[in-house]
Formats: C-alpha cells, sequence, structure tokens
C-alpha cells in the first residue's frame, strides 16, 4: 500500500506536445528532472514532507520561470482573420519587467491533453497593470483550439520570462529587423525602447513580411513608429501583385512578392550603417533570410534569431 501511495506522488514526465521547442531554461523536462530526484530522495527517506515545496502553479502573479501563474484576460481584440491581441491583467500597477524580446510560455489543454507554446508580449516593457500578446490561430492547431475559446475575464496560466536580445542603446549604428508575420512581436518592444529613449540614436530598417496588405498587423502602431527619423519600415507582400489599388502613403515602402536575395541585397545596401541583423519567423524563414544576409555580406556574427 505505501509503494502504491509513493507511485502516485511520482511526478508524471512530459509528452513532447508540453514542450514549447523555445530552449527555454528551465525547459518542462528540467523542472520534471529536478521533481523526480526530489521525489527519489523523499522516497528513499521515506519522508512525504520533503515533497512539499512541489508547486505547480502559483496565483500571486508573479511571472516565474518554474511555475505557471495565473492571469486573467482582460480584452481580446481580432486583428486580421486569424491574428488576435489579448490583453491580460497584472494586479495593481505591476509589469512583467521583461527585457526586451523575451518570451513567455502558455499552457493550454485541448482534449486532455497539455501543451505548451511560446509567445512574446507586444506591450511596452513598463506597460503597468496589464500585458499584451499577438497570437496567430491556426485552423488545424491545438493551442489555437484552445486559444480561440478565450473571452474576456477567462484564466490562462503563463510561465517566464524566457530567451531575448540583450539590447543596450547605441551599441549598433543601425539595427535591420527581419520580420515575418507574428515575427513581428518581439521586435516591437526594441524599437518602443528605441523612440521613447532620446539619448538612443539607433536607426532602425524594419522590414516586415506579411501575404497580403489586409494582413499586415497594427498598421496604426506602424505609423507612428515609421514617424521616427530614426525608424524606416518597409513591407514585402508576397500575394499582392501590384501596389496599385494600396494606400499612396504606402506605396513607396512596399514591395510585391518574396524577400528574395536580391531584395535583400537591395535593402542591405540601403542602411545607413552596416546593420546588426534580428531576424524572428518560421525556421524556413530564419534560414532563407540567413542564407540571402550571407550572400549579402553580413556575417553570422552580426544576426540574432529569435
Amino acid at each position: 500500500d505505501n509503494e502504491q501511495d509513493w507511485l502516485a506522488l511520482r511526478p508524471q514526465e512530459p509528452s513532447p506536445s508540453q514542450c514549447c521547442g523555445s530552449g527555454c531554461k528551465p525547459c518542462i523536462y528540467d523542472v520534471y528532472e529536478k521533481e523526480l530526484a526530489q521525489w527519489e530522495r523523499a522516497k528513499a527517506m521515506q519522508d512525504k514532507s520533503l515533497l512539499v515545496g512541489k508547486k505547480e502553479q502559483s496565483n500571486n502573479s508573479e511571472l516565474n520561470p518554474d511555475t505557471f501563474t495565473a492571469f486573467s484576460v482582460s480584452s481580446v481584440e481580432q486583428l486580421t482573420e486569424d491574428t488576435y491581441q489579448y490583453k491580460f491583467e497584472l494586479p495593481g500597477n505591476s509589469s512583467l519587467r521583461l527585457s526586451l524580446g523575451q518570451h513567455i510560455v502558455l499552457r493550454g489543454m485541448v482534449n486532455g491533453l497539455e501543451v505548451q507554446r511560446a509567445y512574446t508580449p507586444i506591450s511596452p516593457r513598463n506597460a503597468e497593470g496589464y500585458f499584451e500578446v499577438l497570437i496567430k490561430c491556426y485552423e488545424a492547431g491545438l493551442m489555437s483550439q484552445y486559444i480561440k475559446t478565450w473571452k474576456r475575464g477567462d484564466v490562462v496560466f503563463w510561465r517566464g520570462p524566457f530567451g531575448g536580445f540583450p539590447y543596450q542603446p547605441n551599441k549598433h549604428g543601425e539595427l535591420l529587423m527581419l520580420a515575418s508575420g507574428t515575427g513581428l512581436a518581439p521586435m516591437i518592444p526594441i524599437l518602443q525602447s528605441i523612440t521613447d529613449d532620446e539619448e538612443d540614436e539607433t536607426f532602425v530598417t524594419l522590414v516586415g513580411c506579411f501575404p497580403t496588405f489586409d494582413k499586415i498587423y497594427l498598421k496604426p502602431l506602424l505609423q507612428d513608429l515609421a514617424r521616427y527619423w530614426n525608424i524606416r519600415i518597409f513591407y514585402v507582400l508576397s500575394q499582392e501583385t501590384s501596389l496599385e489599388n494600396l494606400p499612396w502613403s504606402y506605396q513607396e515602402n512596399m514591395y510585391t512578392g518574396r524577400l528574395n536575395e536580391d531584395l535583400m541585397k537591395t535593402i542591405v545596401n540601403s542602411c545607413r550603417r552596416k546593420p546588426f541583423v534580428l531576424i524572428c519567423g518560421s525556421s524556413a524563414f530564419n534560414e532563407d533570410m540567413s542564407r540571402y544576409l550571407k550572400a549579402a555580406g553580413i556575417e553570422e556574427n552580426s544576426c540574432f534569431v529569435f
């Protein structure tokens, strides 16, 4: 009977669906190893009180890399047919205090299966009382099925933060940001920190890759940022054939087709200084970009991939 008790307390090994694959430290597997070692030690000493420290989730609303914390959804805004902006409440005037471009991991339950995915908050990092996340929902995506059910007041579990780009003001003469779709997310807080800091004179060229004009996220915010003297924004629209029907205010900064090697050379050559490059998109996008950059004379040590 005692053996059964101990087995019931043994931590469960995560399934592959629970790992978001973003290289978090600690990864869910690290957490499992730690809990397993704790369990083995307690069992060897026949002392269950050694397991008391095992907390699965916390409700004190402090984001934490080791445990999931509950946050409630305060608003849901649909940006395009498949992309949503979700706002979460933080208690009082507290702030997530992420460093730039850091991501957080969401836990969802779908048909009894636990799934975890990484997302990057797009709210300014000093935002008080809330944070916002940009999420693209996929027709067949497990996590998307869960996310699509969210409404105001729902409670969602996050842990983190992880990763991030160690940005320092004025360290690079120019940043070239290459973002595909929701890959825009980690770029936004970095852009905002540059425009908020009068002492930061870093030039930025942001290239956003989207299928069509309608699918560009956060247009008003991007238009505001593009008014700054040191920020340029280009859009590459893979499924638009002509620019004629698009608003003229956008046309001079638009390219149709894909961001290929030739266009990359044009963009790199138009930078005012030799750029340091930030890349965020699908793994295929990231690999293509690295290849084109190399052809354009940008070395690997001048690139950071989210």
